[in-house]
C-alpha cells in the first residue's frame, strides 16, 4: 500500500468518476469520496470500485473539503486531494508510484501541474498552463482555505515543492453543453460576488501573505489584491486582452477564444454586475423622487454616446475621401485629415528604415521596402479606433484640462510611434496573413487598448491620490 491516501469529491460524476479511479487503481491506495447527494450511479460505481464513502451537504468547495479532512480517517501520511473531473495522467502515476516519504522529509506539500481542457481541447496558452495545483500534502498538516468563497484551495505551512512534468489532467465532460457552463459559473460568480462585498467590508481576509515571487499560490494571493484594486467594468476588459495577447491566449485557436472570453471576460463581468446589484440592495434611498443621474452613470452614458459619435463620424468621412458614392472632392482636396495622418505615418516609416539603411519607395497609400515587402495602409491601420476612444474618454471624466491634454497628447505620440514601428517591421518581415496565420491588426489593436487601459487607471489613481491629499 503506499504512503498516501487519495479523497474525491463528487456531486453526479457518474460520467467522470470511473476515469478518475481507473487512472489511479494501480496505485492501491485507500480512496475516499465524499459526495453532496448525487442521484445517478456515482454511490454504485462508489462500491464497485470498493471505496470509502461518506455524505455531506454541499455548501462551497472550501467547506466541502474541510469536512472531509476533518471527517474522514485517514491513516496514511500523506493525502492527495482530486476533483471528480480529473485524471492522474502516466507521467504523475510515475511519480507517484515511485513516491519514497524518505526523500521528502522536508517537504509539507507537493503542486502538481494542470493540463485543463475545453470542449476536448487543451487549453495551453492565456495563463493556463503551466499551472500549479497544490493537491498533495501531509496529513493533519494541510487544510483548507476557508477564507475562499469560491475558489478552493489548500495551505500547508513550511516547504512545497512543484513537480511540473506531472500532469493532471482536467476536463468537465459536462461543460460540453454550453448551457451546463453557463449555469455553473452563474452559481460560482453569486459567491464570488458575495466574497468580494465581504473584502470591501473588511469582513474577509486573506489567508496566505501576498507574494509575487512566492509559491504559486502565494502569487495568486498578490494577483488577487491586485485585481481587487483594479476598476470594476475596466478588470474583465483588462484581463481578457491581456490572455489573449501577451498570454498569446489566441493561439489556442477557435475553442480557446471561447474559452478565454468566457472565463476571462463574460464571467468577471458578470461578477462585477452582481457585486453592483448587493452593494445597490444594501443600500436605503428614502426618497425616491429626485432622478439626477449618478456620476458614473451620467459618465457612462456621455462617454458611449460621444465615442460611438466620432467612431462613426470618421468612417462616415473616410467615405467622402474615397472615389465613387458619397465622394467629396472640396474636403477630399481641402480637408482631408485622414489622408493627412496616412502621409505622416508613411512619411516616418520611411525615414526610419532609411535610417536602418535600407531603400523604400512609397506613394499616397503604399510603402515599399526594396528587396522586401510592400504595405497598403488602409483607414483600419491609423488608429482611429484608439484616437476616438481615448478623446471620448477625456472630455467626459472629470478631472483638470491641463492634465487630460498631456495624456492624450503623451499617449497618441507613443501609440503612433508604435504604430511606425510596427509598419517598418512589416515591410521587412511580414509574408502576407495566409491560413493559420496571425492577424496582426488584431493583436496590434489588443496590446494598445490594454496599454490605454493601463494609462487611463494609473492617470486616475494619480489623479485620485493628489486630489485627496489637498483636501
Amino acid at each position: 500500500m503506499k504512503p498516501f491516501s487519495f479523497i474525491i469529491l463528487t456531486f453526479n460524476e457518474e460520467i467522470h468518476l470511473p476515469r478518475l479511479l481507473n487512472s489511479i487503481t494501480s496505485l492501491d491506495a485507500p480512496v475516499f469520496v465524499l459526495d453532496s447527494g448525487s442521484t445517478d450511479t456515482t454511490s454504485e460505481i462508489c462500491k464497485k470500485y470498493a471505496v470509502k464513502t461518506a455524505f455531506h451537504p454541499f455548501e462551497n468547495h472550501p467547506k466541502q473539503w474541510d469536512f472531509a479532512l476533518k471527517n474522514f480517517n485517514i491513516q496514511t501520511n500523506w493525502i492527495i486531494c482530486l476533483d471528480a473531473d480529473q485524471q492522474v495522467s502516466p507521467e504523475l502515476l510515475l511519480y507517484l508510484k515511485n513516491f519514497k516519504e524518505e526523500n521528502y522529509a522536508d517537504v509539507n506539500g507537493i503542486y502538481f501541474n494542470r493540463k485543463n481542457y475545453f470542449k476536448g481541447q487543451w487549453i495551453k496558452h492565456g495563463g493556463y498552463f503551466p499551472f500549479y495545483l497544490l493537491k498533495m500534502f501531509r496529513t493533519n498538516v494541510g487544510f483548507s482555505d476557508l477564507n475562499e468563497n469560491m475558489d478552493h484551495r489548500f495551505i500547508v505551512p513550511g516547504k512545497t515543492l512543484i513537480w511540473k512534468d506531472a500532469y493532471l489532467r482536467e476536463e468537465n465532460l459536462k461543460e460540453n453543453k454550453i448551457s451546463f457552463w453557463i449555469d455553473k459559473h452563474n452559481i460560482y460568480s453569486n459567491l464570488l460576488a458575495q466574497e468580494e462585498i465581504e473584502r470591501l467590508q473588511k469582513t474577509r481576509q486573506q489567508t496566505l501573505k501576498p507574494k509575487l515571487f512566492g509559491t504559486p499560490d502565494e502569487r495568486t494571493a498578490w494577483l488577487k489584491n491586485l485585481w481587487w484594486k483594479l476598476p470594476r467594468y475596466w478588470r474583465p476588459t483588462i484581463y481578457f486582452l491581456y490572455r489573449m495577447t501577451f498570454q498569446l491566449g489566441f493561439l489556442d485557436g477557435k475553442k480557446g477564444i471561447i474559452f478565454h472570453f468566457l472565463q476571462g471576460f463574460w464571467f468577471r463581468l458578470i461578477v462585477d454586475i452582481k457585486i453592483d446589484e448587493l452593494m445597490q440592495s444594501s443600500i436605503q434611498i428614502p426618497n425616491h423622487k429626485t432622478t439626477r443621474l449618478k456620476p458614473e452613470v451620467r459618465f457612462a452614458f456621455q462617454f458611449s454616446l460621444l465615442f460611438t459619435g466620432l467612431y462613426l463620424f470618421n468612417l462616415y468621412y473616410n467615405g467622402l475621401m474615397l472615389p465613387g458614392g458619397n465622394y467629396n472632392s472640396f474636403l477630399a482636396n481641402h480637408f482631408n485629415y485622414i489622408q493627412g495622418l496616412r502621409q505622416l505615418l508613411l512619411k516616418l516609416s520611411a525615414a526610419g528604415l532609411q535610417l536602418l539603411g535600407y531603400s523604400t519607395i512609397s506613394n499616397h497609400y503604399s510603402l515599399l521596402a526594396i528587396g522586401h515587402n510592400k504595405i497598403n495602409l488602409a483607414y483600419d491601420c491609423l488608429g482611429f479606433g484608439v484616437m476616438s476612444f481615448l478623446t471620448a474618454f477625456l472630455v467626459t471624466y472629470p478631472g483638470k484640462r491641463k492634465a487630460k491634454l498631456t495624456v492624450f497628447f503623451a499617449f497618441i505620440i507613443g501609440f503612433q510611434l508604435l504604430n511606425v514601428c510596427r509598419f517598418m517591421f512589416l515591410s521587412l518581415y511580414w509574408k502576407g496573413a495566409g491560413i493559420g496565420q496571425i492577424n496582426h491588426h488584431t493583436v496590434f489593436n489588443g496590446i494598445i487598448y490594454l496599454l490605454l487601459a493601463v494609462v487611463l487607471y494609473f492617470w486616475i489613481e494619480k489623479s485620485t491620490v493628489k486630489e485627496a491629499s489637498i483636501l
